[in-house]
């Protein structure tokens, strides 16, 4: 596996290569230091199978330089390794593509778990931050009321809380005792419901709708 590593501390790119040769054996580590070297790197390497970039680098600060990298490389999964542990931050580089968000205060087996979750096709998002008082994505009992006005039904709102919490097909699978084909269908009616076209929309707008009745 090939990963472009990106952080302009070369303490933390050092720390992070030995929790990535704990994801495969053989991994392949590409270093870069600021976004111009992310860049540059990227495109001497399209065989990249993921990309970990640190949010605020010399050259673009915040969703910004992740928008400009999925616009250049948008077949190549990303994911932010930051300092940030803010809403907005999070929002925002979901919003700019990246497939995941992961808070420098994360231990090893967190950003592991992370790690395989992304590069098995799906979204993560950390559930709660700072102590559990900043929920990202987490859709409370309280929150489920509002998503009953979304026009899905029972089972589909069911589906649309795990998935809202950044579970993986199979592990929605498993929970609501179905099939991984029965929740690909209600997942693809929760798109539609929502009027989006990605798992990242997906989460982001029924974080939305959870806070407020209505549709998005």
């Amino acid at each position: 596996m090939k990963t472009l590593l990106a952080d302009d501390h070369p303490l933390m790119r050092e720390g992070v290569r030995l929790v990535l040769s704990q994801l495969e054996p053989a991994v392949e580590i590409i270093d870069a230091h600021d976004y111009p070297s992310l860049f540059a790197q990227t495109a001497l390497h399209p065989d990249l199978d993921l990309a970990l970039v640190d949010l605020n680098m010399p050259g673009f600060v915040g969703a910004q330089g992740i928008a400009q990298f999925r616009n250049r490389f948008p077949d190549i999964p990303l994911v932010v390794l930051s300092a940030s542990e803010s809403q907005q931050d999070i929002r925002g580089t979901l919003e700019a593509g990246a497939l995941g968000y992961i808070p420098k205060a994360s231990s090893s087996a967190e950003m592991l778990a992370a790690l395989r979750r992304v590069l098995a096709g799906d979204l993560y998002v950390p559930v709660c931050l700072n102590g559990g008082h900043d929920c990202l994505h987490t859709v409370a009992p309280a929150d489920f009321e509002a998503l009953q006005h979304s026009g899905l039904t029972a089972r589909q709102l069911e589906v649309a809380r795990l998935l809202a919490q950044g579970c993986a097909n199979k592990a929605i699978a498993g929970m609501l005792a179905m099939s991984e084909g029965t929740v690909k269908v209600h997942i693809a009616a929760i798109f539609r419901a929502f009027h989006v076209t990605n798992r990242t929309e997906a989460v982001l707008a029924i974080q939305r709708v959870s806070q407020r009745p209505g549709m998005p």
